[in-house]
């Protein structure tokens, strides 16, 4: 590991300990320090990303897309006879 990760991974473990210290003694409100994400961290995808669904098409609809390129493609013979 290097050792920017190991330093980051410790300071957060230690705000986590500072946080439950500070609910475990009744202090008042409990501060959390904020620290800067990792650069692994920043290159995991986040979970509340929504992801499209697959589209499926129905078999006529396959039908019906392969005529009109069927269409098409004689359109471009007749055109490149001419």
């Amino acid at each position: 590991m290097q050792l920017s990760k190991i330093l980051a991974e410790i300071d957060i473990e230690i705000a986590r300990l500072e946080q439950a210290r500070t609910l475990l003694s009744g202090e008042a409100s409990p501060t959390v320090k904020k620290t800067r994400k990792t650069k692994s961290a920043a290159l995991e995808p986040d979970s509340t990303v929504k992801r499209k669904k697959k589209r499926n098409l129905s078999p006529e609809g396959r039908k019906r897309i392969a005529e009109a390129v069927r269409r098409r493609w004689e359109l471009q013979k007749k055109a490149a006879a001419k």
